[in-house]
This record gives C-alpha cells, structure tokens and sequence, in this order.
C-alpha cells in the first residue's frame, strides 16, 4: 500500500504540531536561556516544514525513478548484492562514532561520517565535501554555544 505525498505530508504536519505544541508546555530552568522545550519545538517545526515540504511535492523530481536507477546500474549481480549492503552503514557509523570521537575528536569523527553517509546515499563527491565540512562545525557550533555542551576536542580543536 503506498500513500499519496499529501497523506505523509499532513501526517508530518501534525506530528510536527503535536510535538511543537507539547514541548513549548515544558517549564522552564531558572537561569538557563535554553530550557527542555527547546529542543522538542525546534525537532516540530522541522517536521512542520518538512511536511509542507511533501505535501506539496516540492522536490519530487529530485526523485529518481526506478526505470532510471536500474538503467545506470551494472548488470552484474555482484553489485546488486553490495547496493544491498548500504543499510549496514549506519549502524557502521555509529560504531565508528563511538570508538573514534575520544581519539580524533567530533570535527573529524563527524566530518568522516557526514561524507561517508553522503557517498552512500549517492552524492556527489562535489557536494558531499562541503557538506562533509559545514556541517559538523554547525553542529559542534550550537552544541557548544547554544546547548552549552562539550563535545571531544581531539585532534582538531573547535576554534571558537
């Protein structure tokens, strides 16, 4: 059974709400900026956009279509039986996070992993490099100045 984009869409739409709305109910932590519900708020309304995002069908023809993805792939079934080993990446990388971060740092640790999963998906190493660089210092960027949260230095130390 496969659901119109509308259906998921609205669906995220409300649990995005749901999630919202509960979250901004947390009370606050005397002397904290930041409190519980910032988090539950900020995860809702990505769902939010997200939603929108599908219900509207923008981005669909970023979509390849099977037709597509089949006449690029090569005939070989040895690589149809590798492509059926992508869903053991992120548990992969999830291992490789955690005996990685303390040595190398979260900047490397996770700029690795950003691009790894990026090639998996099917990026282009083009935009998978940036990306790979942008984000985890984001990332480290708001766990350490918004969240007030550490993160292992390592070999490359944050600069800010």
């Amino acid at each position: 059974m496969q659901l119109s984009d509308r259906v998921t869409g609205a669906f995220l739409v409300v649990l995005g709400g749901a999630a919202a709305l509960s979250g901004s109910r947390l009370p606050a932590v005397p002397g904290q900026d930041v409190g519980p519900a910032a988090f539950p708020m900020l995860i809702g309304g990505g769902l939010v956009l997200c939603g929108v995002l599908i219900a509207f069908g923008i981005g669909h023809n970023f979509e390849v279509t099977e037709e597509a993805e089949e006449d690029t792939a090569p005939s070989g079934g040895w690589f149809r039986r590798l492509a059926g080993l992508r869903a053991l990446v992120p548990p992969a990388l999830l291992l490789f996070y955690v005996f990685a971060v303390d040595l190398l740092g979260f900047l490397p640790t996770a700029a690795l992993i950003v691009f790894t999963a990026a090639m998996a998906l099917g990026a282009r190493p083009r935009l998978a490099v940036p990306i790979a660089i942008l984000a985890p210092a984001l990332v480290h960027l708001v766990f350490y100045k918004l969240l007030r949260v550490p993160l292992p230095a390592g070999l490359l130390p944050a600069p800010w």
